[in-house]
């Protein structure tokens, strides 16, 4: 829809819309799918609009009743405010912290889980900002949000099977004789889960915010601490006792080997073929993947945005939307944890790169996020101390469920 026909319509119509944009999303690739994310954004800058005009006007009609000597309404009052239930579940917990007590974030809003709803597409999201705190650059990769998560709270490991080989025995058969056995084999991966901890200090001055404001900024600051290391667990977790089992482990074990280190492509730089390399390595014999997902360093983009045609043209079709986006059609994830083969510091066997379906990746939530407080520690120095756990495990669940790129040495054959 225009922007034109986007003004005339009112709220409801508006949600209505986002929500029938995030329908077809599903579907959508190229500039479709940019067009949806534009339309996407500027109904929320409109539902945005309408809700500041909204709080203009109920803040006008509270000062005029005031100055009028009415009444109101219960919340028109000085020290009364008439909150939604999520504020006021926002400003119950930052009482609580004040009184320091603890209180839990539910590990399943702090997890998008976008893998469950799309696979290989954007996600059409609101994307709500904070009005009195201005956050600097993001430094968590929605990578976290797009693995598949398993909620099991309590728990202490999660198990699963997957397929290894379908078997490849059938054949011609003489009558009398035995048919010829086809059995598949099947492989098993735990889960461990593994205390994952926080723990920051702020100034005193922090508890004179709003309960609400003070909340936000604790849950905020502690959630982004956690999926940060998530994030970066997936891809690095060394599998060791407790710990993630990143798609760039390899076990000591061949047998307990998810991903096959012999399906590792090497690649000494990135050049106009290092995409197609990629994609066509990965998968069966038998067809080539669609829904797969290509995850990379910053500075790897960077090389695969300068390489040029002979004419000077840019080589690869690129379209950016924050920490993911698209590389001629193939949907990219920024993370930091992969090495950069572009850069000369990265040693030669280093993995870089990863690609496959975020499907693949499981990663079991076993309990809510707890947060706590305390002013006894530095206490003559006005700190405030806060701390926050959960605990997680993840692994890949499916055999060669990813090709990982390596750095190739320079002049190896």
């Amino acid at each position: 829809m225009s922007g034109e026909e986007l003004k005339k319509m009112n709220a409801k119509e508006l949600r209505a819309r986002l929500a029938k944009i995030g329908e077809l999303s599903e579907k959508a690739e190229g500039k479709d799918l940019e067009d949806l994310v534009k339309e996407a954004t500027e109904i929320n800058d409109l539902l945005q609009d309408a809700e500041n005009r909204r709080r203009i006007n109920a803040q006008i009609a509270k000062e005029e009743t005031l100055l009028a000597g009415g009444a109101g309404s219960p919340g028109d009052h000085p020290g009364e405010r008439s909150l939604d239930p999520r504020d006021k579940a926002r400003e119950d917990r930052g009482k609580k912290l004040k009184d320091k007590t603890a209180v839990k974030y539910e590990a399943r809003g702090a997890f998008r889980n976008v893998n469950n709803v799309l696979s290989s597409t954007q996600t059409v999201m609101p994307k709500h900002t904070a009005q009195d705190i201005k956050e600097t650059f993001n430094d968590v990769s929605s990578l976290v949000d797009r693995v598949r998560i398993v909620q099991l709270n309590g728990g202490e490991t999660y198990q699963r099977a997957f397929v290894k080989s379908y078997g490849d025995g059938a054949g011609h058969t003489a009558e009398g004789v035995d048919y010829n056995l086809t059995e598949p084999t099947f492989g098993y991966i735990t889960i461990e889960r593994e205390k994952i901890t926080a723990y920051t200090e702020e100034p005193e001055e922090m508890i004179k915010l709003p309960d609400a404001d003070y909340d936000s900024v604790v849950e905020g600051s502690v959630i982004k601490a956690i999926r940060r290391y998530m994030s970066r667990q997936i891809l690095i977790g060394d599998g060791s006792t407790g710990k993630f089992k990143g798609i760039f482990h390899n076990s000591i074990s061949d047998n307990d080997q998810v991903i096959d280190k012999k399906t590792d492509l090497e690649i000494e730089a990135v050049t106009a073929e290092t995409l197609d390399d990629i994609i066509y390595s990965f998968g069966g014999e038998e067809e080539v993947e669609d829904i797969a997902v290509l995850i990379l360093n910053k500075k790897d983009l960077r090389a695969f945005a300068k390489l040029k045609d002979k004419q000077g043209r840019k080589y690869y079709t690129i379209v950016n939307h924050g920490n993911t986006g698209t590389i001629d059609g193939v949907p990219y994830i920024i993370n930091s944890a992969c090495k950069a083969i572009s850069d000369s510091s990265t040693e030669s066997e280093a993995y870089c790169m990863a690609y496959g379906p975020m499907s693949n990746y499981e990663m079991a939530i076993f309990s809510d996020i707890d947060a706590r407080r305390s002013t006894d520690y530095k206490f003559k120095q006005g700190q405030v101390a806060y701390r926050a756990d959960i605990f997680a495990g993840g692994a890949v669940a499916a055999r060669n469920g990813f090709i990982r790129v390596k750095k190739k040495a320079a002049g190896d054959v």
